[in-house]
């Protein structure tokens, strides 16, 4: 799971983005709404927390232009703004939550699970298939019961593959989602990881593989 974090306080964007990444969550920053509006258009997120106060373009503003070109991304609003009518104008130009600063990062953590959960890609607290289990909480996978030690990186690969088994999942969205903006990425990256996941797999005996659909993406399949 990758989250856009949209914040013009240099310090306080970061101070999120690591302890959302203590929770094995990775996010990309931008400081203002252009950087945003590019990072939405090109990488898929999970979710966007959005700071109203931005440099270049009032976040409302933003919000309205992303939901005016059908983007569906999930939104939380996080802002200084804690008038009744802010509240009101966000959630009424497509805000899914909204909360005030100064906040709790617990409480901010606890609202994005609540809307992932509502949204109709992120439901499901544990991911099964055949004997393995991903519990996308605490990134804990399980294969007939016993702990599979798996990097972050690997076990982001398999969630995705997991939330779309039997559908192909196209490499493009694996780059993203596994990698993100910023992040260098070789030519081969997201095939070592496959790789990995596929040797894993074999490993256990569990009637489950990881199919290339050429030029397209990959699939996990239950035999």
């Amino acid at each position: 799971m990758r989250l856009l974090i949209v914040e013009d306080n240099v310090e306080l964007a970061e101070a999120v983005r690591s302890a959302f990444e203590r929770k094995h969550i990775r996010c990309d920053v931008a400081h203002i709404a252009e950087d945003a509006a590019i990072l939405i258009e090109t990488t898929t997120y999970a979710l966007v927390i959005l700071d109203l106060g931005l440099p270049d373009e009032d976040g409302i503003a933003l919000l309205r232009r992303l939901r005016g070109a059908q983007r569906r991304e999930p939104i939380l609003i996080l802002t200084a703004r804690g008038a009744v009518e802010s509240r009101i104008d966000g959630l009424s130009a497509g805000a899914d939550d909204y909360m005030t600063k100064p906040f709790h990062f617990d409480e901010l953590h606890a609202r994005v699970q609540a809307v992932l959960r509502r949204g109709s890609t992120y439901q499901e607290h544990v991911l099964r298939a055949a004997g393995l289990e991903l519990d996308i909480e605490t990134r804990q996978v399980t294969i007939d019961g016993k702990a599979a030690d798996m990097s972050l990186r690997e076990v982001e690969l398999l969630e995705l593959l997991l939330r779309r088994i039997d559908h192909v999942v196209p490499k493009r969205l694996l780059e993203d989602q596994l990698f993100g903006a910023g992040d260098t990425l070789g030519s081969n990256a997201v095939e070592v990881y496959i790789h990995r996941i596929r040797r894993r797999l074999q490993s256990t005996g569990l009637p489950l593989t990881v199919q290339t659909v050429r030029g397209v993406g990959y699939m996990l399949m239950q035999a």
